[in-house]
């Protein structure tokens, strides 16, 4: 499948209303959009991905089209490519990301393996400490997807915690993982947020609230945590 035949494939499933009300949510991007849903994207990215010839699409993409960067992106996420290869092509594809929407779809369509886990820990960590804000989600949306285990659980919140990094949905992302950690390692949570760490008040709260909204906390549990928002 070409990139003309790709385009006008994207073009048939786009839907222009949809474009101007996804603009609206991922007004964090600059990239023109189509308005074509992610299930959509999807399926073309897995047919795509089946081809001999899937490296030249990722080679052709407009990376200044919303949906044709997703879409290369899970091209990526799909092909059968040796982990090292992959990293490769991740490591190129992710200063085109310039939204949550795409660490966000990026991220989840992986699928890491149990046994690549500790490479790409590696790989992921040093984008941590970037200053900036996609490079620093995408390292923490992989550990939210990946990492919230019990060999991993606790170098996350060292590491969420030495983010310096105060751009919105890095702070974001940050109060997710820590509202993920209170749902499945409570305890943890618990002593992190009532410890000494270095969360700004807006992620400290975000992160509560988080909690607080979900449905996998008890309300006994939910009266603490109502209890412990910073005032300043």
């Amino acid at each position: 499948m070409n990139i003309e035949d790709i385009r006008k494939k994207l073009e048939s499933i786009s839907e222009p209303e949809y474009a101007v009300f996804n603009k609206k949510i991922c007004n964090d991007t600059t990239k023109r959009m189509l308005g074509i849903r992610i299930p959509k994207l999807k399926a073309l990215a897995k047919e795509i991905s089946k081809d001999d010839d899937w490296k030249e699409f990722i080679e052709q993409v407009d990376i200044n089209c919303f949906e044709e960067t997703i879409l290369k992106g899970l091209v990526i996420a799909y092909s059968k490519l040796e982990l090292k290869d992959k990293l490769k092509l991740i490591k190129q594809f992710i200063p085109e990301m310039d939204s949550w929407a795409i660490t966000d779809t990026f991220c989840p369509a992986l699928k890491i393996q149990s046994k690549e886990l500790e490479e790409v820990w590696k790989f992921i960590l040093p984008y941590s400490k970037s200053s900036k804000e996609f490079e620093a989600r995408f390292s923490i949306i992989m550990m939210l997807d990946y990492y919230l285990i019990d060999e991993y659980v606790d170098k996350v919140i060292e590491v969420i915690d030495s983010i310096e990094n105060d751009a919105y949905y890095v702070q974001m992302a940050k109060a997710w993982v820590i509202a993920e950690i209170g749902v499945k390692y409570y305890p943890k949570a618990m002593n992190y947020l009532k410890g000494n760490n270095h969360l700004d008040k807006f992620t400290y709260n975000k992160a509560l609230q988080k909690m607080i909204e979900s449905y996998r906390i008890t309300d006994e549990t939910k009266v603490i945590l109502k209890s412990m928002k910073r005032k300043n």
